[in-house]
């Protein structure tokens, strides 16, 4: 693998942390999202699990895998998930930091007997930003803004138009170099995949391709709401032949598949909002790993989008939150949601370890800026009291034209101005 031309991640720092205080470093994302590339780079010799003389070879003689130049690449792991345990042994017996990298694209059907603490540290993987892809300049800082830095007014290229196809598109490091259409192609035939393979590869069951498809299709029509499994089974009834259906323990096990290969991620509800008098809602949120994904379930094009925006703009939260969850798990944070059980909402709130704090509201339109910031405000008066005040109060937009500070102190920030 050809890495001369390697497009730097935001996880490359947070792998030389960890490779300075761990043995190793296991990085785990869905497939084709960089892992093995990012591995090669941090590494000096390596060996891919997948393949079957490899695989034959560490059964016979298991030290002619694991050794090599340091630090080493073990690729696709979960194949022969024994390799964790001797690989803890190793770092144990040497004493010694920085010695592997390992990477799955799926959690191992067999957990290893010992969870590697202290010796194996994990990172998790997404598809790129905008930020890394170059599609955003990174002029807004998330880091500046938690340190109380109000952001410049800058110019945004970002338009309806272009949301789209940046939605369409994705953040797969491989289509960087297609036209539209091509790239839309990939995350087709990515769907493709998981409902006659990839899927079944997460626990060993054999599923009907036609019912994966249906799965992933309702879960890209409800991308980004609270949607319970009886509806995702209501959903999916309506559009098979089959009179029984699909029970909702069925769809619970292809949801568990989905999130073992990475392709299903939930974000969670903000539960620091408990020590509030308040009653919230605290069911995930679901997003395809990369929304791109949600686009090729739905069978959706541009064309079709651009007369949708109401879909588009789910979609577009969705993208919304792959960036913020990129950009603030640098910043040991991580990104939630707030809704009360009078359906008071907040896309997306972002809480570090240390209690920081910011609310961001996600919008496409500027005709939608006055109710998202008087949400956000409502929101932190709300947490007076009971929290710290929040370090920023953020609308997070496609179409503004720029970044600015409102009068009542909320930032709008256009998604191709920020950046980690």
């Amino acid at each position: 693998m050809d890495i001369s031309r390697y497009r730097s991640r935001i996880i490359d720092k947070t792998i030389e942390e960890r490779f300075a205080s761990s043995g190793a470093v296991l990085i785990t994302g869905p497939k084709w999202c960089g892992k093995s590339t990012t591995g090669l780079y941090h590494t000096k010799s390596s060996v891919n699990m997948d393949v079957p003389e490899t695989r034959e070879l560490y059964r016979l003689a298991p030290s002619l895998v694991l050794d090599g130049e340091y630090p080493r690449l073990i690729d696709e792991w979960q194949d022969t998930p024994d390799i964790w345990d001797r690989i803890r042994r190793r770092i144990d017996e040497t004493g010694r930091r920085g010695l592997y990298i390992l990477t799955g694209s799926a959690t191992p059907t067999v957990e290893p007997s010992h969870t590697g603490t202290g010796r194996i540290s994990r990172v998790q993987m997404r598809t790129m930003t905008l930020f890394e892809s170059g599609d955003s300049t990174g002029a807004v800082s998330l880091k500046a803004l938690f340190n109380g830095e109000e952001p410049t007014p800058q110019p945004s290229s970002l338009n309806y138009e272009k949301a789209i196809r940046l939605i369409c598109r994705g953040g797969w490091p491989g289509i960087l170099d297609l036209d539209d259409d091509a790239a839309l192609a990939v995350s087709r035939d990515y769907i493709d995949a998981l409902a006659h393979s990839d899927i079944s590869r997460a626990d060993g069951v054999e599923r009907d391709p036609s019912k994966v498809r249906l799965v992933l299709r309702s879960l890209a029509r409800t991308v980004t709401t609270p949607a319970k499994i009886s509806t995702i089974r209501d959903d999916i009834t309506r559009n098979l032949d089959d009179e029984r259906g699909v029970s909702e323990r069925s769809i619970q096990s292809y949801l568990t598949a989905l999130k073992r290969i990475f392709v299903l991620v939930e974000q969670e509800a903000w539960t620091e909002s408990l020590r509030s008098k308040t009653r919230i809602r605290t069911m995930p949120l679901r997003h395809f790993v990369d929304p791109s994904l949600a686009v090729a379930a739905m069978s959706a094009t541009p064309a079709l989008l651009l007369r949708d925006p109401e879909t588009t703009g789910l979609l577009f939260e969705s993208l919304c939150v792959r960036d913020l969850d990129v950009y603030s798990s640098v910043l040991d944070g991580r990104v939630y949601y707030y809704r009360d059980e009078k359906d008071f909402e907040i896309d997306a709130i972002i809480q570090l370890n240390d209690g920081r704090w910011g609310a961001i509201e996600v919008k496409m339109g500027m005709h939608q800026f006055d109710t998202a910031a008087a949400n956000l405000i409502r929101l932190r008066e709300r947490m007076d009291g009971v929290l710290p005040q929040p370090s920023f109060l953020m609308i997070l937009c496609a179409t503004s034209g720029f970044s600015a500070t409102r009068s009542d102190g909320v930032h709008i920030v256009p998604l191709d101005l920020l950046g980690p």
